[in-house]
């Protein structure tokens, strides 16, 4: 029987069938050790280096990027990350505050607490034009998400191609597309080529009243270059993740005009518990069969 260690109770409902225990790192090192390890949700990549040698050959991460993790994750060990958990729920996040910054939700909200009857028009999303910088799972949900919006879709991806959907340009064009865009929407991984992607020149190519949101991860944006682009008001920005993260309380980031910030909750809803469970269920079913662990993203 297979022996699994999850974080909490809550994933019982996929370990029909195992050996299964809570084990979270810091706990007391079993005797024997388990097949699948399931990690806490979000937890950070420095806890890694943590992990005992030998408590587990295959580790299930509930999160889908990956980033750091190759870097601390100690010898002997599988690293799955979870796909199909959180894509739709960010690219749902996305919209919702495009739309919010679009239709003027903080203005009007302010409004209300005012009592003031604030008449007038907004940029609206309709007949607008979308950069969306990555067209992996979060960038495909985008796509899916924002056809009823009536817009003009202009996709970005590592290398320039033509798929189902039409043609997906190179990074190396930004300097061009950035310009005419109403809105950009930044939903890459973190990696060596996508770091500071979001930089002094990035902003400053953007046209005035333009609206960036990054849903990626917070090193992708360069915090001291969305200060200086922030600071008049000129760009409205939309950040579910910082750097640094969690946000200092005394940030000026908080405090910045025209900028909305979420606590990086993209893919933290209603909807994850019941697909966390599902990619569970399918790692203990493919190791109970004895085949290779699904989603292999690092290995050591």
């Amino acid at each position: 029987m297979l022996r699994v260690a999850v974080p909490g109770p809550e994933l019982a409902e996929a370990l029909t069938g195992t050996d299964w225990s809570v084990w979270n790192i810091g706990d007391e090192v079993p005797a024997e050790p388990f097949d699948l390890l399931v990690l806490p949700y979000m937890i950070p990549a420095d806890e890694l280096r943590r992990l005992p040698a030998g408590i587990a050959r295959v580790v299930q991460s509930q999160t889908l990027g990956f980033d750091g993790v190759a870097g601390r994750l100690p010898p002997g060990f599988v690293y799955c990350n979870a796909p199909g958990v959180h894509e739709a729920s960010t690219a749902e996040l996305a919209v919702g505050l495009i739309v919010a910054d679009r239709r003027g939700f903080a203005e009007f909200g302010a409004a209300q607490r005012e009592r003031r009857w604030a008449h007038r028009a907004q940029p609206g999303l309709a007949g607008s034009r979308v950069l969306l910088v990555g067209v992996g799972g979060v960038g495909e949900q985008l796509r899916h998400k924002l056809e009823p919006f009536e817009v003009e879709l202009v996709r970005v991806g590592q290398t320039a191609r033509v798929d189902a959907y039409g043609p997906v340009h190179a990074t190396g064009d930004l300097p061009r597309l950035l310009p005419s865009a109403d809105v950009v929407v930044v939903a890459v991984p973190l990696g060596p080529g996508t770091r500071g992607l979001i930089c002094d020149a990035f902003l400053a190519a953007m046209r005035d009243g333009a609206l960036l949101v990054n849903v990626s991860r917070g090193p992708v944006a360069d915090t001291d270059a969305l200060l200086a682009h922030t600071a008049s008001g000129r760009l409205h920005v939309a950040l579910d993740v910082t750097d640094p993260e969690p946000l200092p309380t005394g940030h000026p980031l908080w405090t910045a005009p025209n900028v909305v910030i979420t606590p990086h909750v993209g893919g933290h809803t209603a909807a994850m518990g019941p697909r966390v469970r599902r990619v569970v269920r399918t790692q203990i079913e493919r190791l109970s069969a004895g085949l290779d662990p699904a989603n292999v993203v690092v290995q050591t």
